[in-house]
Formats: C-alpha cells, sequence, structure tokens
C-alpha cells in the first residue's frame, strides 16, 4: 500500500482555490482592520501625532521591530501607568514633550489591536538631508524667577462635568454680559454658561441646539471656540460665536488645492438677539465665514472686539479673529502659512455689519493694512502659528498670546500689517521649516532684511509647553498687580506676568511666576486639581478682577486678597 497520497488534479485545484480565497479573506481582515486602525488614529492621536515629525508628541512611524507590541497597547492604556512603573521608554517621552498623554482605557481590545496595527505599519519617516545649522537645545537658558507676591485663590465653583475622563470638563474662555454685567463661560462641548448670583451655571446658549453639523470632537480646541458681544450689543442685539463643523459641510469662503487634505471647517456665525437682556440666547445664525483647515489643531480659538475703541474711533465695532495655521506647517504644508494672500496663520480684522467681503456677508475695514495692495483684505497681522488669546491695554497696546510648536511661547505687541513670523520664525528663533519645524536655529545675520517683527514676551519648553494669553489687571481689589499683564502656561498651571512699561516690540520683558494660595497655604494648579495637564484659562469679570481656571476638574477659582 502506498503511504503517499497524491491528490487528482481536480483536488489540486481545489486546494489552489481554497488557499487563494482563505488569502483574500485575511487580507480583507487585515484591511479592514488597519481601516478600523486609521479611523481610531485620526479620532485620538492625529491631534497629537504624525508619522513624519514630531507634534505635541512624538511622530509614530518606523515603530515596527523596534517598540514591542505589548508595550504599546499598555501604553495607550494608561501612560501614567507605564511612567509610574519606571518604563524606560514612557519616561523618556515624557522627559522629552514635558507632559503625560491622557489614558485611553475606554478602548476596547478589539480596537486597540486595530489601532497598533495601523501605527506599525506606517514606515519610519524619511530623514531630509541637513542644513549644516546647529539646532540650539536650549534656546532661553534663563529661568523665570518667582515674584516676590502671591496669588491668593479662592474657590468659586466647579463646572457640569462633560468628559468621563480628564478633562472633566473643556471650559476654555470667559466673558462678561454686557447689560447684566454677568459672568459668562464658553464650554468646546457647545454650552455658553451665565453665572448666577450664586454661582450656579445657567444655559445661556448650546450650540448642539443649533448647528445640525456641529462637532466637538477629536478635542484639541475643536467646538464652540469662542463669543463676542458687539459694542453696540444694548442696541443692535448683535452676538458672534466660533465652532467647527465636518469638512464638506458647506463649501468653504476659505480653502486651498483640492489634492491637501481638510479635516474640518471653522464657521463664524452673528445672531441677532431680540431681547438684549435675555438670559438665554434665542434667534437664528447668519453665517459670516467659513474656513477650511487641514488638521483639529491651531484653529480658530480666538474672536473679540477691542473694549476700550470708542464710537469715534477706527476700530470700533470691528471683530477680530485669531485662526492659527490649521496644523497647515506641522502636516507638511508651510506654504500654506505663510502666503500673506492666505487666511491661515493670521490675525483678521473684520467689519461684522458690513457686506463689503468677496462672500458679501461681512465688511472690510478700508484702514485694513493690506487694502489695495499684495495680501488678504481681511488680515491685520501675519506669521501666527496659533494666536489663541487677544486682548487690549488701558493705553491701546494690542497683546496676541502665540502658542509654538515645540520651543517658544510668546507674547506679541500687534501692530497693523506687521508679520510674526512663522513658519519661518517662532520667537527671536530660525525655523526651518523645510526639515524639522521642531527645532529652532540662531538667526542669521542679514535677519533684518525679512523684516519680521519679534516678542515682547516669550519663554522656553523648560519653562511650559503652551501659552495662555491673559489680560491687563484693571481691578481694584490688587492694587500690587496693577500695571501688570498676567497670563500663563496651559499644561502645567503656572501663572506669570510681566510688566506693562517693560512691553516693546521685539525687546523681550523679564517674565516672573507668581507663586499661588489657596486659605492661605501655598499650592499649584496641578497639585489643586490632580492632573498631570492642568489646561488652565484665565478670565476677568466685569469688575476687571481675574480668575483662573482649570479645564482637567472644571473648577474656578478667584484672585482675592
Amino acid at each position: 500500500m502506498n503511504p503517499f497520497h497524491y491528490p487528482s488534479l481536480a483536488e489540486l485545484c481545489r486546494f489552489i482555490v481554497f488557499s487563494a480565497l482563505a488569502l483574500l479573506h485575511c487580507e480583507s481582515l487585515v484591511a479592514q482592520n488597519t481601516q478600523s486602525g486609521e479611523k481610531l488614529f485620526d479620532a485620538n492621536c492625529a491631534g497629537c501625532h504624525n508619522f513624519k515629525q514630531d507634534g505635541i508628541g512624538p511622530q509614530l512611524g518606523g515603530l515596527k521591530n523596534a517598540v514591542d507590541r505589548a508595550y504599546l497597547v499598555e501604553f495607550i492604556k494608561s501612560p501614567k501607568a507605564q511612567i509610574d512603573a519606571r518604563v524606560a521608554r514612557a519616561m523618556d517621552k515624557a522627559k522629552k514633550f514635558g507632559t503625560v498623554m491622557p489614558d485611553f482605557k475606554h478602548l476596547t481590545s478589539a480596537e486597540l489591536d486595530d489601532l497598533v496595527a495601523y501605527i506599525l505599519e506606517k514606515p519610519a519617516p524619511v530623514v531630509r538631508a541637513s542644513s549644516g545649522k546647529v539646532a540650539l537645545e536650549n534656546p532661553i537658558i534663563s529661568s523665570i524667577p518667582q515674584a516676590s507676591i502671591a496669588l491668593n485663590l479662592q474657590k468659586v465653583m466647579q463646572f457640569p462635568f462633560t468628559n468621563k475622563t480628564q478633562p472633566r470638563t473643556r471650559i476654555n474662555k470667559m466673558g462678561v454680559h454686557p447689560i447684566t454685567k454677568e459672568t459668562m463661560v464658553a464650554d468646546l462641548q457647545g454650552k455658553i454658561y451665565i453665572l448666577t448670583a450664586n454661582n450656579q451655571p445657567d444655559v445661556f446658549f448650546d450650540a448642539t441646539e443649533h448647528f445640525k453639523n456641529f462637532i466637538n470632537t477629536p478635542g484639541l480646541a475643536t467646538g464652540l471656540g469662542s463669543f463676542a458681544f458687539h459694542p453696540e450689543y444694548a442696541r443692535n442685539g448683535l452676538v458672534y460665536t466660533t465652532h467647527t463643523e465636518p469638512k464638506n459641510s458647506a463649501t468653504a469662503d476659505f480653502s486651498y488645492a483640492d489634492s491637501i487634505p481638510v479635516r474640518l471647517q471653522w464657521v463664524v456665525n452673528e445672531w441677532t438677539v431680540k431681547d438684549s437682556r435675555s438670559r438665554v440666547l434665542t434667534g437664528k445664525p447668519r453665517e459670516l465665514l467659513r474656513v477650511n483647515v487641514v488638521d483639529q489643531i491651531h484653529g480658530m480659538q480666538e474672536i473679540a472686539f477691542n473694549p476700550y475703541a470708542t464710537p469715534k474711533s477706527p476700530d470700533y465695532g470691528l471683530l477680530y479673529i485669531g485662526i492659527g495655521d490649521g496644523g497647515a506647517v506641522e502636516k507638511g504644508y508651510p506654504f500654506i502659512a505663510r502666503n500673506k494672500n492666505n487666511i491661515w496663520g493670521k490675525v483678521l480684522r473684520i467689519d461684522p455689519t458690513g457686506r463689503t467681503s468677496k462672500n458679501g456677508q461681512y465688511g472690510i475695514p478700508r484702514s485694513n493694512p493690506f487694502v489695495g495692495k499684495d495680501g488678504l483684505d481681511e488680515v491685520y497681522a501675519a506669521g501666527f502659528r496659533n494666536p489663541n488669546r487677544i486682548s487690549w491695554t488701558k493705553d491701546g497696546k494690542m497683546l496676541v498670546s502665540n502658542i509654538g510648536q515645540r520651543q517658544i511661547e510668546s507674547v506679541y505687541l500687534v501692530k497693523p500689517g506687521k508679520n510674526y513670523g512663522w513658519p519661518d520664525r517662532e520667537g527671536t528663533f530660525l525655523i526651518d521649516s523645510t526639515a524639522n519645524v521642531n527645532s529652532v536655529y540662531s538667526l542669521p545675520k542679514n535677519d533684518a532684511r525679512y523684516g519680521y517683527s519679534y516678542p515682547a514676551a516669550q519663554f522656553d519648553h523648560d519653562e511650559g509647553n503652551a501659552i495662555m494669553g491673559g489680560f491687563e489687571y484693571t481691578g481694584k481689589q490688587i492694587p500690587a498687580l496693577a500695571g501688570k499683564y498676567i497670563f500663563g502656561e496651559i499644561v502645567r498651571g503656572r501663572v506669570f506676568y510681566i510688566n506693562l512699561n517693560e512691553i516693546r516690540e521685539g525687546s523681550q520683558a523679564t517674565i516672573h511666576e507668581f507663586p499661588l494660595k489657596l486659605d492661605g497655604q501655598p499650592t499649584t494648579l496641578k497639585e489643586l486639581s490632580k492632573a498631570s495637564k492642568v489646561d488652565f484659562r484665565i478670565g476677568q469679570d466685569a469688575a476687571g478682577e481675574l480668575y483662573l481656571m482649570t479645564k482637567s476638574d472644571g473648577m474656578m477659582y478667584k484672585v482675592v486678597k
């Protein structure tokens, strides 16, 4: 008896067909897994990571055979646990990037498998040839000194939680109702709260009830961005809001080449309120403008009117809009922000009640610096990565805080028509946007020929990861704060000031850090929030008194005597 069985031709054909179908099935499963992983990456990771170069977090290309798969899964579930366990790679990344990634324990095992499969299939980025310049490892050597006076904090309230994990809330901006003088706070999830006399948060506005396409995912400043009341609100009832919608929700007024991806759209709306004293915003919105952005980061975080402009001032009733580069530079499209005829990476100034714009929905102030010249008519100033806050001082200075890439955080004394450098400068340093934008270099000897304007104050990432703009103190309760611009650092929750008399264009004022106290005891916002990322915001009430807010736990503190 022959121990070997030779298959017939029919059996061999069946085997080949079965094997091919099985292979196709396996390939299909892999494709499904990586496709699912890509969606998960876009929703949870893309704001901080890419596969080309470091961003808020490290680039993730080329990890296959370099990082253990099991470690990657555990790290995504809980980075802090890996750091607490003193895993070398986790500790190294935390030290390098100065912050800790939040936990993603809500992802299922299947989702983690898909996400990790997608990450591990990405190749290492192509290393560009060295430019020959030497990157600066510590751009600003001096440390920020402690102030001689401390800020005494008083707990005011805790906002309703809108997230199951940190940050528990997404409270983002404080404002004041122009008629009732009540304090108002916006949450990126879509609500604007108006606080009662007992500091209870009533809902003044809920974007989810008015915009069917409203989104506040995947986070990183997406959602309800900002709000502003027209200076003639008591007479005309006009309020302005900004929010995000998915790509292709409507035709954008500002777009770029079709070959470049669109992640989402930022929208500016005008509301006409029938009863200006109402504690609930009602009415229909009128869309002023819509902007495509490459990514969810560095969007439209600020709109504001100059509070010191009088009816006879050329600035009166003009709306300032801060719009970042939309992640274009980090994603490899620096020309989008660099182009003076583009909207990205700029501070805009428009007349919201006019109709002379290209889309006929707002006006172009004749005094804007590029009207009749080479440049976008709406632009007031250029060269910002993320102009996240705009404020004015009583003597007329316009201050813009700009969140940097990986090295420098800055405050600019902004003047019309000036270029503050991004993506070719970060603070007082050179950026090579054709190579790695995470590195900075000394300015070239012929720098003056480029005509850039430089910050009035700056700090590097030894001190903090992201600046949070603030205000000149105009209150009466704490005379020692008079003459100071008070701002801070988002991630670590540090509170700083510079003296107003030191603010000059291109000459960096000395930054001081306030020690903090609660109930007379020294503390920090990191200790109070018990969070690795504080997510600090600063606000000012109708009387000019200051408030500190922490998104991580939804707390609001007032600065008191």
